[in-house]
């Protein structure tokens, strides 16, 4: 195994410490900010060591490549993207507050998902359909990173996932933006140009996420230990224990405490060299 090492401020007196802590026997650097320990063997402290010196971390098979994966699975708001769209919309009719600690607090595990989201959209009855397209066009941004780890993965032949509790007005225009494959969303209910509260089908919730990432992986004909999956919320639990490998991003504790790696000071680029890239 080898040890990857990311972050903004590595220094050397923590990298050799970590080398010397887990019997290294090469470091190296792979890009900038991005290091290798070679031949590493696991050890307790290297977690918080890791945590004093703000570094993401992750041991990986010395021979894994990012090619060894061909499906990437992604949630979209607070991962893919920077915001939460729904406390966004929520902003035009004055009760962001409100709705986003009921957000919060379903991403900590804390509620029933699919009920949160319900009760959170019930409070956007009678808003402009054109607050939509506000929020996307003024609003959201991508995640760092991102366009850097699809490029990479569409490089090497990898199809790409984005499944959301959100909606699909936004997954929608970044499917098309980014060039992905497959999309998994709720969609609003929307009369006469206005949205009506509520939530037209099935919601994608724990469970939905799971199957959207089922159903691809499927279609593809693909083993786990051939999907990666990314996520930041309890929302998220069941579609990253689907995948070989699962990566908490700037992430609740419940998720962190339950994924393969987390990213907590790198952007989503910061994937790739958890992958062997």
């Amino acid at each position: 195994m080898d040890l990857v090492l990311q972050g903004q401020q590595a220094e050397t007196p923590d990298l050799k410490r970590l080398a010397k802590l887990t019997r290294a026997t090469e470091i190296r650097q792979t890009r900038p900010g991005v290091f290798r320990l070679a031949e590493a063997e696991p050890a307790a402290e290297v977690a918080e060591l890791c945590r004093q010196a703000q570094l993401d971390w992750g041991f990986i098979p010395a021979r894994r490549k990012p090619a060894d994966f061909r499906l990437l699975a992604m949630d979209m708001d607070s991962t893919l993207i920077t915001i939460e769209c729904i406390d966004e919309i929520a902003d035009w009719v004055g009760v962001k507050p409100r709705v986003a600690a009921i957000t919060a607090a379903a991403m900590r595990g804390e509620l029933d998902f699919a009920q949160s989201l319900q009760q959170r959209v019930a409070l956007l009855a009678g808003l402009e359909q054109s607050v939509l397209a506000r929020v996307y066009d003024e609003r959201l941004a991508l995640s760092p990173g991102a366009e850097t780890l699809l490029a990479a993965m569409h490089g090497v032949g990898a199809r790409t996932l984005l499944v959301s509790g959100g909606f699909t007005f936004f997954t929608d225009r970044l499917k098309q933006r980014l060039g992905l494959d497959y999309t998994a969303s709720n969609v609003l209910e929307i009369v006469d140009g206005r949205l009506t509260g509520k939530i037209l089908g099935n919601i994608v919730d724990a469970g939905g996420k799971a199957a959207a990432l089922r159903r691809a992986q499927d279609d593809l004909g693909l083993s786990k230990e051939q999907v990666v999956a990314i996520g930041d919320g309890a929302n998220d639990l069941k579609m990253l224990a689907e995948a070989g490998v699962s990566i908490a991003y700037r992430a609740k504790p419940v998720v962190q405490g339950q994924a393969t790696y987390c990213l907590n000071w790198t952007g989503l680029d910061g994937v790739l060299p958890l992958l062997g890239g």
